[in-house]
């Protein structure tokens, strides 16, 4: 009886979950999110700081925290729904979308130049901004400015990489390609920047071409991890928090839908030489700004990492290329809605659709989920290339189901099994191993959209209506007769 039990209750957490059990151990040093709340949720303060501190936002985030979501947070934490905190919110594309626009009217305008960051290099002066025959005067590494302690041994602190040894040549190296960017910008005098063979490039490809001419080794990739949306540390330990979306996809031998977190993706220059050593990334962020970044925040181990694609020679170059073109237009899509809700963000899209975009353009394919971006707004005849790549990706703000292949393709490790089974969200590899057998084996199965399904309950409540309809006509005939 007591094996019948355990049976029984290990069905009914998988069930609960969303998620066949797994093996894996967490990483070293690492804690689920539900077992932190699990002691801290007594704490009224410590959870309304803790909301709070979500709803703010992070680097590369990935979720963007709605009311709605907020709510839906804290109704888990107070229900100690501790299951489902660990699949939170665990909602399909176009549950979530809806609850984007009706925080529209609560964002003030703020000036398009917000959304570029340049540091010393000011957008209204033109000439020779930079002088990279100089050591960087820039301020070494130093943590975010978000608040860090939320008390009961809780901070947001990731803390240096490795990378952070060269932050202040990564972050001139930041500035400068933003900077370059802005040339063709309205109101924006042209600059150049004066790199030590006496070139004075005027974009952001040509830096890198002219960095690349003289020794310097420049690899670009497009990297792709699980997305942190809290940056969590609880007394010493990493705090796994992923961001759950429901893929519509069936896990084999279960009626449960594939849940996966949301990846952030990014491009990443790696420069290695006797002039620079320096390292900076390129993405569309939750602070609605498409620029160049410094990368050197410690990652939590879980979250993994993999690079896509490696670019180098023409093809870095190219690559800068479209990120600059992409800067453009995510500027001229702040100057034309200046009061568009969270700064753009899934109205202009993700990081994903940015990457997504560049990856297009360079490999004739996109496979990466989600794509949010509204094909509306890209309309400035000036960024017809990026407006046609944008075009052309597929979206997912209706919930129609995604492709396999960026379900997969979006993860941070490769789609053999082995690679898949390494996943330490629990639970995850392994069904993540099931769903890409079914789909090699072609008997994958999708489940039922909210969509679909509201529409199959209204033909059914209308059939219903109609046969009572009919048996009513016919008793009343037959009684009248």
């Amino acid at each position: 009886m007591r094996v019948i039990r355990a049976v029984h209750a290990a069905i009914a957490l998988t069930a609960m979950t969303g998620f066949a059990q797994s093996a894996n151990p967490l990483p070293p040093n690492t804690v689920m999110l539900s077992q932190m709340m699990r002691e801290l949720s007594t704490e009224p303060e410590f959870t309304e700081a803790f909301l709070a501190q979500i709803e703010g936002g992070k680097r590369q985030g990935g979720a963007l925290m709605t009311p709605a979501l907020i709510d839906h947070l804290r109704k888990l934490i107070v229900g100690k729904d501790w299951s489902g905190l660990d699949r939170f919110p665990g909602w399909t594309m176009s549950e979530i979308t809806p609850t984007i626009g009706v925080v529209g009217h609560l964002v003030s305008e703020r000036d398009s130049h917000q959304y570029l960051d340049v540091g010393p290099y000011p957008l209204a002066s033109g000439g020779t901004f930079v002088d990279f025959r100089q050591p960087s005067t820039l301020p070494d590494f130093k943590a975010s400015d978000v608040p860090m302690q939320l008390g009961y041994g809780v901070s947001r602190t990731d803390g240096p990489s490795p990378l952070a040894a060269q932050h202040a040549e990564s972050q001139r190296l930041a500035y400068a390609l933003n900077r370059l960017a802005a040339n063709d910008l309205d109101g924006v005098p042209a600059a150049q920047a004066l790199w030590s063979d006496g070139r004075t490039p005027t974009t952001p490809q040509g830096l890198i071409e002219a960095i690349a001419a003289t020794g310097q080794t420049v690899t670009v990739t497009d990297s792709r991890f699980f997305a942190n949306f809290g940056h969590l540390h609880w007394n010493g330990h990493d705090v796994m928090m992923p961001f759950f979306l429901n893929t519509q996809i069936v896990v084999p031998g279960t009626n449960r839908p594939l849940l996966v977190p949301v990846s952030h993706a990014e491009y990443e220059w790696h420069i290695r030489g006797p002039l620079l050593n320096a390292d900076v990334s390129f993405y569309f962020g939750i602070d609605g700004k498409a620029e160049f970044r410094t990368m050197d925040e410690l990652d939590q181990q879980w979250v993994m990492k993999r690079d896509a694609h490696t670019y180098t020679g023409a093809d870095a170059i190219e690559v800068t290329r479209l990120a600059g073109q992409v800067l453009q237009t995510y500027m001229r899509l702040h100057k034309a809605h200046p009061a568009i809700a969270f700064g753009g963000y899934y109205a202009f899209g993700v990081c994903q659709d940015v990457v997504a975009a560049i990856e297009l353009k360079m490999t004739g394919k996109d496979t990466l989920f989600p794509n949010t971006a509204d094909n509306r707004l890209f309309l400035d005849p000036r960024d017809a290339e990026i407006n046609d790549l944008i075009r052309r990706l597929p979206k997912d703000r209706d919930g129609t189901p995604p492709a396999v292949e960026r379900v997969f393709a979006s993860q941070p490790v490769g789609s053999s099994a082995p690679e898949l089974a390494t996943v330490t969200v629990p639970g995850l590899g392994a069904d993540l191993v099931a769903v890409h057998a079914a789909w090699v084996a072609g008997t994958l199965q999708r489940t039922e959209s909210p969509l679909h399904r509201r529409l199959r309950l209204l033909m059914l409540g209308v059939a219903l209506v109609g046969a009572i309809a009919l048996v009513w006509y016919l008793i009343r005939r037959k009684y009248n007769a």
